[in-house]
């Protein structure tokens, strides 16, 4: 009996999603470990970054359109008959179109939800620092700053319709100097000047409609085998069926290029924080939310080297330095600005740093990005 319903009750086109998300991440995490690290080596030092950014960009692009028109062809050419075809075309037209209403609304309403979720507020010293970034940064109208509460972050965000916004937590205006402050806020007029979230929003677009366009085909291929016993259109079932697999399946691989095209994005940022502000001061507002997030190790170091630990009673040295203090804390529980971070810096320098774990990231792990600072003070690029 063939089961009719929506794929997520249907029990063997669950089946059938699961097998393509096992061979999807089977092969992201064999391209992370073996294929990925190996192609970073070699061209790293060959490529520019800007000319990095222009070829992985056009991979995804080139590689995600052509995957499209690959399966939407063989989708088309399985149907047969040419009611059957329209039909199918009119389907690969509605998934592209679902996928662009849903982000483009997405896009257009996410700054007032941004500053409804976040509780953003304005505030005056901190659009005073934004607008002399912003001017130094040749920017002919600086973005609006808004303060969020939180851990130490910062973010850019809005559109043609709200205008441009940069936030920074209160918690990242604590922990940085005014000059590390600007270099964050380099960074973040980095991303509206190089245009980040339109260009990542339509980067993510390609693996999504192919993700999508793959959960239809799945769907469609066990609505369509049942449809007759005619064997043609059993054959088209099987041919839905596997085209189905393969978009998810093509859906992850380049979501991993999308993650990695993002990451060379932030490397561009980086490169314009450090431009406004100074390579160092970028520096050392990244080993800042480095010993933020991994304070608990530094907390202990600096109290075991401290000269007054002799007057800590030892609850509260264990209560400073335990490592499973909890996670969930505001803030750590001590002030971070006590740790010498030139010397955090150096000990970043010489962080090796775990392939697979970058490679599933949208940002490049902090040692690199302090190695690439190095990198641009001694050999600045345009950012």
């Amino acid at each position: 009996m063939i089961f009719y319903g929506p794929w997520w009750f249907n029990p063997v086109a669950m089946a059938s999603i699961i097998i393509a998300y096992i061979i999807g991440m089977v092969v992201m995490i064999l391209g992370a470990y073996l294929i990925a690290p190996r192609v970073a080596r070699r061209i790293s030092g060959r490529v520019s970054l800007r000319l990095s950014m222009i070829i992985l960009g056009a991979v995804i692009l080139v590689g995600g359109l052509a995957a499209l028109l690959l399966l939407a062809g063989l989708t088309l050419a399985a149907l047969g008959v040419e009611g059957d075809a329209l039909t199918g075309l009119f389907v690969v037209l509605s998934v592209l179109l679902l996928v662009l209403i849903l982000n483009g609304i997405t896009y257009l309403i996410s700054p007032w939800m941004i500053n409804l979720m976040y509780r953003a507020r304005r505030d005056e010293d901190l659009q005073r620092i934004v607008d002399e970034v912003a001017y130094q940064a040749g920017f002919k109208k600086p973005p609006r700053a808004v303060v969020v509460e939180g851990p130490p972050n910062a973010f850019a965000y809005g559109n043609f319709l709200a205008g441009r916004w940069v936030a920074v937590s209160s918690e990242m205006i604590r922990i940085t100097s005014e000059n590390e402050l600007k270099a964050v806020i380099g960074h973040e007029l980095g991303h509206h000047k190089h245009g980040d979230n339109a260009i990542m929003l339509f980067m993510g677009l390609i693996p999504s409609t192919l993700y999508y366009f793959g959960l239809m085909l799945i769907q469609a291929s066990f609505y369509y085998s049942g449809m007759s016993s005619r064997r043609d259109r059993s054959s088209g079932g099987i041919v839905f069926l596997a085209a189905g697999v393969v978009a998810i399946v093509l859906s992850f691989l380049l979501q991993i290029l999308v993650l990695a095209f993002s990451r060379l994005r932030e490397y561009y940022a980086d490169a314009h924080g450090a431009k406004v502000a100074g390579a160092r001061n970028m520096q050392r507002a990244l080993a800042k939310l480095h010993v933020y997030y991994n304070f608990n190790r530094y907390a202990k170091s600096a109290l075991s080297d401290s000269k007054l630990k002799a007057l800590f009673i030892y609850a509260f040295t264990e209560a400073f330095a335990n490592p499973y203090y909890p996670a969930y804390l505001p803030r750590p529980p001590a002030d971070i600005r006590d740790i010498d971070i030139d010397d955090v810096i150096e000990e970043l320098r010489r962080t090796s740093t775990s392939s697979p774990e970058e490679f599933f990231s949208t940002h490049p792990p902090i040692p690199k990005r302090i190695r690439f600072l190095d990198e641009i003070e001694a050999k600045p690029i345009k950012a």
